[in-house]
């Protein structure tokens, strides 16, 4: 662990955050591409290779905050070794499965890395200077969005040359190194919250995120209104209720409902709920869109790795509008950036809808998306962080993080019952299927740009301070101010 006396330079920690952030990035999606290859070497089924991806959500949804609190609780740094080391694990786990039991447990254990995004951002916020946090904040919130992207394209080449396991051994080398670093460079953060852990808060708020995800996540396979999953949203609302009474009445809430309800706080989870439904089901479909065969009337008959190709500019847009994030948030304010991302992921979709009859086409709406989604993500996670105490920012950017993945979930299921309701005699989706879907999900950008404009202004990026402050103790002050501008309205 980095000595008390002596901090680490912020930019070899930020170097040791981004490479866990960016891992577990690359480890959502790049086992989307080889699921057929998983299927076949497994000799399973098509419903229960899916679960290699569900396991691996659910578990995701579940850590995510969790991991977020008992690093606001016990130390950040301490709390974020723990968790790439049983991503490492998890990774060796998945790299050796002889059977496809050992591979989905093996995604729930990877699952628990989903705590490296809250804790990094709960990191960056305790250790770097003012004037270093927005642009910190944004480059790796835009990793987590470029990430999922680049996942795509990284799987083709990776099995093509080696083969799938690889796509497991790979981020488990470069997160054991990863992990070694934190612990040796990584500072302990200074900031805790007070109190213990709500066990009973945390356990009802993994049944209701699971119950919810799990009928999201199925509903295009089990039906909308089949008994399974009707029964599990009835079951997800009640236990959901459950926890909210439980969690106002704790001394020690794993989530404090009064912070959740600040106007900065839900206003942004809104937004994020809506960009994870965009964003999720452009990565789940649109590579199934450029694959089709062009004999079925659309369809540019790519390869795995042509089409993850496709899909680059909008990993490398994103990441370019993060690593401007925090010039722009410092100029003209994060709410600012944020409605300007959601107004150009709308035209993105306006693109895919209306024009998608060549690989053009289709590449300039990955640019569209990339630029929207980079800025969108960045000003995001930076209005969180700004709008709660520093003891709170593992929890609440968990709690993004997680909300953008339930809209994921939707986004993808919603998508895939569009896409898949009138099927061609050739087995394949009809183009009208992806045309609604393009529709939908242009629809619900222009919801969320509507939505990111009620989003309040908690003021730009913090100017450039005095380094012997403590950089921790300048964004409480911020934060407290945020807080009381929103109490009053």
């Amino acid at each position: 662990m980095a000595s008390e006396s002596k901090r680490t330079p912020y930019q070899v920690t930020f170097a040791v955050l981004a490479t866990a952030v960016a891992s577990f990035a690359l480890l959502q999606s790049m086992v989307v591409p080889v699921l057929a290859t998983i299927q076949g070497d497994f000799h399973t089924t098509q419903n229960t290779v899916t679960w290699v991806l569900t396991a691996y959500l659910l578990s995701a949804s579940v850590f995510t905050p969790i991991m977020g609190r008992l690093g606001d609780m016990l130390g950040k740094e301490r709390v974020l070794v723990i968790t790439m080391a049983v991503l490492v694990a998890g990774s060796l786990l998945a790299a050796l499965a002889s059977t496809i039991t050992v591979m989905i447990i093996a995604r729930v254990i990877q699952g628990v890395g989903g705590g490296v995004l809250p804790l990094s951002f709960g990191i960056i916020r305790d250790e770097f200077p003012r004037e270093r946090v927005g642009s910190a904040v944004g480059v790796l919130a835009a990793l987590t969005a470029a990430g999922g992207g680049l996942g795509l394209v990284l799987a083709g080449p990776i099995v093509s040359v080696l083969d799938y396991h690889w796509l497991f051994w790979l981020p488990m080398i470069v997160v054991g190194l990863a992990t070694v670093g934190a612990h040796l460079w990584v500072p302990e953060s200074p900031v805790r919250s007070a109190g213990g852990m709500s066990w009973p808060g945390a356990a009802l708020l993994s049944i209701w995120l699971v119950a919810l995800l799990l009928a999201i996540s199925q509903a295009p396979v089990w039906g909308w209104l089949s008994t399974k999953v009707v029964g599990l949203l009835v079951t997800a609302a009640v236990v959901a209720g459950i926890w909210l009474l439980v969690e106002i009445r704790s001394k020690s809430p794993m989530i404090d409902i009064r912070m959740m309800r600040l106007h900065a706080v839900w206003t942004t989870n809104l937004v994020a709920l809506l960009v994870g439904v965009g964003m999720y089901a452009t990565f789940a479909f649109l590579p199934e869109f450029v694959q089709t065969p062009s004999s079925a009337g659309y369809g540019f008959g790519a390869s795995v790795t042509k089409s993850g190709l496709i899909l680059l500019p909008s990993g490398i847009a994103m990441f370019v509008l993060g690593m401007l994030s925090g010039r722009l948030s410092a100029r003209f304010g994060p709410k600012a950036v944020l409605v300007a991302g959601s107004g150009v992921s709308v035209a993105a979709f306006a693109v895919l809808t209306f024009a998608h009859e060549s690989v053009a086409e289709v590449i300039v709406a990955m640019i569209l998306q990339g630029v929207g989604f980079g800025l969108a993500f960045a000003a995001m996670a930076n209005l969180i962080v700004l709008a709660v105490p520093a003891d709170q920012t593992g929890v609440a950017t968990g709690m993004n993080a997680n909300i953008r993945t339930i809209g994921g979930a939707i986004g993808a299921a919603v998508m895939s019952s569009i896409v898949t309701a009138n099927l061609g005699s050739n087995g394949l989706p009809r183009e009208g299927g992806y045309t609604h879907g393009f529709a939908m999900l242009m629809g619900v950008a222009v919801v969320a740009t509507l939505a990111s404009i009620l989003v309040p202004s908690v003021g730009r990026s913090p100017a450039p301070a005095d380094h012997e402050r403590a950089p921790h103790a300048e964004l409480g002050l911020i934060a407290a101010g945020t807080l009381a501008g929103d109490e009053s309205e």
